[in-house]
Order: structure tokens, then sequence, then C-alpha cells
């Protein structure tokens, strides 16, 4: 018999790592304890690649359920924002953005619709690495505006802050801020969203490093939600499950730092002092979810020029930016997985992105759809219709 890919992953995990083994048996007995499903839910997309990649949710016990979080920030980016750069972009404007985002759809049916498109049909898109790549492009071409699309959570927001702080951005180089903060989403999640019925929380490891694990500390003091900061490795998130079920069977919620080789109590103090003198805290809109609190970062007053808004007199807006027939704000939220969505692997697949959880590496979409044995894509196809 011929073994796909992920179930060779499995066996690899198991053959090659008496670790993961003693930690599958521990879960198994841990997860026996408990008389009622159990719902954890990964905050980061690396996390659920990790996840899917290695086959783990098929190493639970029945009881046991992995819910993929909204830790993808293209995916949760306004698609307001996607409208106006590619108008700009056919303008004369030099849009400078991630390649995770070059992609991303906008809110409007007509083309074009996402910045990819735009540059097809002459728009001025430069995909750059990072902002020090923008900085270089603006710097070299003194007499063009560029605007870069700041997309990202904690983890990405020190790129833009600390050369904004040292004072190293031409002026001819404006910033949309698209910028989201990631623990008052989780406090959203649970507040408006009880049916989510999330039992545990395995926090993001790369923005923990930024803002410190003390900064989930909310989950279990005040929803008494047992949570792990991990890592990304399949031994790291099995930890994470485990630690979970064992405070959920001694009742006693708490935060474990299982990620300490690289997360701090209160994270990365320089790159949170150039964060929040460059930015401040505003409430903000998530695609086709709501305007959650204390969720967005946009430009404080003494970097206030180098803001795209304020620089080119645009008002920031919602529209309405759900796309018809796509489920990504219900996946992003955990309250649907892909195989809900009726347009996962027809209409919306990772060569033709149709929402935004196709788009990006860290959309769930997008990780379940590359990860899916090719042998099995038919019996999804059916199970989605």
């Amino acid at each position: 018999m011929v073994m796909t890919n992920i179930e060779l992953k499995i066996k690899q995990l198991y053959e090659k790592s008496p670790s993961a083994r003693r930690i599958l048996d521990a879960i198994k007995l841990e997860a026996s304890s408990l008389d009622r499903t159990v719902n954890i839910m990964n905050f980061c997309g690396t996390h659920e690649w990790t996840i899917t990649h290695y086959g783990i949710r098929s190493l639970m016990p029945d009881n046991i359920k992995l819910i993929a979080g909204p830790g993808c920030p293209v995916c949760i980016t306004p698609g307001y924002y996607v409208d106006l750069l590619t108008e700009l972009s056919l303008e004369g404007y030099h849009v400078l953005t991630y390649g995770d985002s070059f992609k991303l759809p906008g809110s409007k049916a007509r083309t074009p619709k996402s910045l990819y498109e735009a540059k097809m049909y002459g728009g001025k898109v430069t995909v750059v690495y990072g902002f020090h790549d923008a900085i270089e492009i603006s710097l070299r071409n003194r007499g063009e505006e560029f605007i870069f699309f700041g997309v990202g959570f904690e983890t990405t927001m020190p790129s833009t802050a600390i050369p904004l702080r040292d004072g190293s951005v031409p002026e001819n180089l404006a910033i949309l801020s698209a910028y989201r903060l990631t623990p008052p989403v989780m406090k959203y999640l649970l507040e408006k969203h009880p049916e989510a019925r999330i039992d545990g929380v395995i926090a993001p490891g790369h923005v923990s490093s930024v803002i410190g694990w003390r900064s989930w500390l909310f989950l279990p003091e005040e929803y008494r939600i047992p949570t792990v900061v991990a890592g990304f490795e399949p031994l790291d998130v099995l930890l994470a499950i485990l630690a979970i079920l064992r405070m959920l069977n001694k009742r006693e919620p708490s935060l474990v730092n299982e990620y300490k080789r690289v997360v701090k109590p209160d994270g990365n103090q320089h790159a949170k002092d150039a964060m929040w003198r460059v930015y401040k805290v505003v409430d903000a809109y998530w695609r086709g979810i709501d305007v959650i609190p204390g969720s967005g970062a946009t430009h404080s007053n003494e970097y206030r020029k180098y803001d795209f808004f304020e620089k080119y007199r645009l008002e920031e807006k919602i529209t309405e930016d759900k796309l018809p027939g796509c489920r990504c704000p219900e996946v992003t939220l955990g309250l649907a997985t892909p195989l809900d969505c009726p347009l996962f692997m027809k209409t919306c697949t990772p060569s033709h992105p149709y929402g935004p959880c196709m788009v990006s590496v860290e959309g769930t979409c997008r990780i379940w759809a590359e990860n899916i044995p090719v042998l099995k894509r038919d019996a999804i196809k059916d199970s989605s219709s």
C-alpha cells in the first residue's frame, strides 16, 4: 500500500521521535479523563501550518479538536485599503507591498481587484521583502512618490517603527498602516462569539517574542482559559496541547511559556519602545468581521507626515468587503473550517485565490489546500458541496 505524504510524515513523527510518542501517550491519557469535547484554538497561522503539515489533528483523541484562529494578518486586512492602492498605482503612485498581500483581493468586483492585477494593467507596484527595501527604493528615486503597504501584527510593526524613530525614512515614502494588534481580537472572539467554545489557547510565538507572554495573562485570569505560548516545531505544539489538557483536568487555568528559548515575560522592550513612540492604539476594522476596540495602530502626531491617509488627505472608510460565497471571516474566527466553504478547492485554489484566506501562506484555507494529499482531494471537494 502506497502512503500519502501526510501519512509518511505522521509515521516519521512516531518512529523518529520517542519524545513525540511519550507526549502523545500522555495526551491520550489526559483526554480520557475529560468527559466532553475540548476545543483548543491555535492563534497563529504558523502553528496551523505545523498542525496541518504534520497531520497532528489525526493524532488527537476523538474528543480533542484543534481549531485554527485569527493569526493571518493578510486575511483580515480591509479590502478598502486594496481598493485605494490599486487605483493610486494606476495614477502614477508607486505602491510597495509584501508578497503575501500582492494578490489580496479588494472589495470591488471590477478589475483590477488586487495589486497583482493592477500591475498587469500597468500600475506601479513592486514586491519588497521588507521595509528596508522600501526605504532604499525611495532613496534611489527621490522624485517619485512611494506608498508602503504595512500589513502585519505586532511582529512586523518594529520594522517600520524603528527606522521612523531613527529618522531614516525619506519624505517621499508614505506608510499605510494596516497593522493590527492580537490580544484584542481574542477578547472580541470570546465575548462576541461564545459559540466558538474555546477551552484552551495556543498563543502565537512570533508575536509574543515582541509583546511578551504577560500580554496573554488575561486569558486564564479573566476568562479561565488555559493558555500556552508555544514554538513552532511539532513537539512544541504537542507539548502545548498536553499542558492545556493537564490544566483542564486540574481545573487550574494558567499561562505556560513553552517557548522560553525565544519569549520573555515582557517581550522585546527595544522594539516596544519604538512601536509606542511611533504608533498609537486605535479602534480598527478587521475584514469581514467588525471594528474591534484597541486593535489597530496609527501614526502618533510626531510621525503623522508619513501617514498615508494624512499625507494624501484621504478618509479611512469601512466598506462591505465580504466576497460573495466566501466564508473567510468565519474560518478566521474558528467558527468554520475551509471544508465548510463551498468555494474551497473549486473556484478558490492556491493558484487562483478568490478569498483572502487562500491568498496568504498563513491563511487557513491556503494551508489546508497545500497540505491535503492529492489522492484525497476529490473526496474533500465532494464533502464541501
